[in-house]
């Protein structure tokens, strides 16, 4: 999918693709915005405690880290929305700086799926996919797998292509 051009790390998206990458961005956003909760499964999982041990070195912690990490995060799905085409498919074309954001963005958005979907570590993803489709092809999570298992491709394939 991606491949460096030059200085550039560039990819054609479908429609349909776009219209998922846009999707995944913006309810990043709105979960590190409007949703925010500190009870939230996915934002434990986005701000894990430093001092786990320690209720209120973690509550220090958070008091100095927690506002330019959540700005970063969201920045950082901003460029994914910022980079991806208006209406329709079309090319996408990154400097490094932008594929950065891409990759750390991509990460936050698999992190948030995994947690709602119960992806743990070891889970077989395929495994869990032939699981969902066989007990209804047309479920949502059979979509929720594809889109996770879709966003790992895709983080793979501009990875690739910033270390080539």
């Amino acid at each position: 999918m991606f491949r460096r051009r030059g200085d550039r790390y560039v990819a054609t998206f479908a429609v349909d693709e776009v219209r998922v990458l846009r999707k995944v961005a913006s309810e990043v956003v709105g979960l590190l915005t409007d949703g925010f909760d500190h009870t939230d499964p996915v934002v434990c999982r986005l701000f894990p405690e430093a001092y786990p041990d320690d209720a209120a070195g973690a509550a220090e912690f958070r008091r100095y880290t927690e506002g330019d990490l959540k700005t970063a995060k969201i920045d950082q799905a901003g460029a994914i929305l910022a980079a991806l085409p208006g209406d329709g498919g079309g090319e996408v074309r990154l400097d490094a700086e932008a594929a950065e954001a891409w990759l750390r963005a991509l990460n936050d958005a698999r992190l948030a799926m995994g947690v709602r979907l119960e992806i743990k570590d070891g889970t077989d993803l395929g495994e869990e996919l032939d699981d969902a489709v066989a007990e209804d092809p047309a479920s949502s999570r059979v979509f929720q797998l594809s889109v996770y298992a879709y966003l790992g491709y895709l983080q793979e394939s501009l990875l690739n292509a910033l270390i080539d």
